[in-house]
C-alpha cells in the first residue's frame, strides 16, 4: 500500500484480497495475473511494485492448501505485539534497559511455552506433510526414504 495513493487503497486492497481467495495455486498464479493487468492502466508503480514481489507474494502456493491462512497472516505475531505492548504500558517507565528486556523476555517465554504445550498454530503432521512435497520427483524410494524425516509426537 505503500505505493499506492491514499485514494485508491479500498479498491485495491478489494483486488489484492481476490488473490488469497482463490480455490488452488493455479487460479491464484492466474488472479495475481488478473489484478497486476487491471492496476497497469491505472497504478504503473503499484503493478511493477507488486510484479517484483511476485515470489514473495505468492510463495504460500507452493505448501498445502491447509497451511496457507496460517502463512499468509500476521495474526500471531500482532496478537505477541499487542501482549507486549499491554505489559510495557503497565510500567510505563522503566528504570533501565535490562528491566525492559527481563519484562519481555518474560512474555516471550511465556509465549514460547504455550505453544510447546497448548494449542500448535501448526500441527505437525501437515508440516512433515508440507516437507514432503518438496521432494523432488526424480528421487528413487530409497533416497526418499532417506530424506523421510523421522516421526513427529505431539
Amino acid at each position: 500500500m505503500a505505493a499506492t495513493p491514499k485514494s485508491s487503497w479500498g479498491w485495491v486492497k478489494a483486488m489484492l484480497h481476490s488473490i488469497y481467495d482463490q480455490p488452488d495455486a493455479n487460479a491464484v498464479h492466474a488472479q495475481f495475473d488478473r489484478v497486476v493487468d487491471a492496476l497497469t492502466a491505472k497504478l504503473p508503480a503499484v503493478a511493477e511494485h507488486l510484479e517484483q514481489a511476485r515470489t514473495d507474494i505468492l510463495a504460500f502456493t507452493s505448501f498445502p492448501k491447509e497451511l496457507w491462512r496460517q502463512i499468509w497472516s500476521n495474526n500471531p505475531a500482532e496478537r505477541l505485539n499487542r501482549e507486549i505492548r499491554r505489559r510495557t504500558d503497565v510500567v510505563g517507565i522503566f528504570p533501565d534497559r535490562t528491566a525492559l528486556v527481563r519484562l519481555v523476555g518474560a512474555v516471550l517465554a511465556e509465549q514460547h511455552d504455550e505453544w510447546i504445550e497448548g494449542r500448535r498454530y501448526l500441527s505437525l503432521d501437515v508440516l512433515a506433510r508440507s516437507r514432503m512435497t518438496f521432494l523432488d520427483a526424480t528421487t528413487t524410494d530409497h533416497e526418499s526414504e532417506a530424506m523421510t524425516p523421522p516421526a513427529l509426537t505431539a
